[in-house]
């Protein structure tokens, strides 16, 4: 049995996602495990309100990269 990246609707529609992108791509289609850390690093970069409570924060205050 596979081990399930999400909930079962969000994983569906990232499945429906990746066979999309990956058919527009003329590709095959992309396994969801593969396009959720580029989608939220695009979240993350665009995500104005966080940008500025993050540049709001004291340098030593923002979280460290954990290993």
């Amino acid at each position: 049995m596979p081990h399930r990246v999400c909930a079962t609707e969000p994983h569906r529609d990232l499945i429906a996602y990746g066979e999309i992108l990956g058919r527009q791509a003329g590709q095959g289609p992309i396994e969801p495990k593969k396009l959720i850390v580029p989608m939220l690093e695009r979240f993350i970069a665009t995500d104005r309100g966080f940008a500025k409570a993050r540049r709001l924060l004291p340098k030593g205050e923002v979280a460290k990269e954990r290993p």
